[in-house]
């Protein structure tokens, strides 16, 4: 299957992806990256370019909280976590993301 790069997903759909990742609890980059890669059976492969910047994006809006830790391979890393706010902005995007879709396809049935 080919793999899709950050700039062919809609705008918006990265940090909709991460938010979405981290409601299941707190990841470090790589792992929200590598999650986001084996959820979409391979098909969205997230840069680290495309990642971090993301991923400060959300922390300056407060949607996610970080804090540094040890990975499983005794690295350093900051592992962040989805707060309240993130929690109300992923409903909100998901609420866009599906109507926009519907809109979608009710003009792929008709047109």
């Amino acid at each position: 299957m080919e793999s899709i790069s950050k700039q062919s997903m809609p705008s918006g759909a990265l940090a909709m992806l991460i938010l979405r990742v981290l409601r299941a609890g707190p990841l470090h980059g790589y792992a929200i990256a590598q999650k986001i890669h084996v959820l979409s059976n391979e098909v969205l492969e997230v840069e680290e370019g495309s990642l971090y910047p993301a991923l400060q994006k959300i922390l300056l809006k407060g949607w996610v909280s970080a804090e540094w830790g040890i990975s499983e391979t005794s690295r350093k890393v900051r592992f962040y976590k989805l707060t309240a706010a993130g929690r109300k902005q992923l409903e909100a995007e998901l609420r866009d993301y599906d109507r926009v879709t519907e809109a979608i396809k009710a003009i792929l049935r008709t047109a």
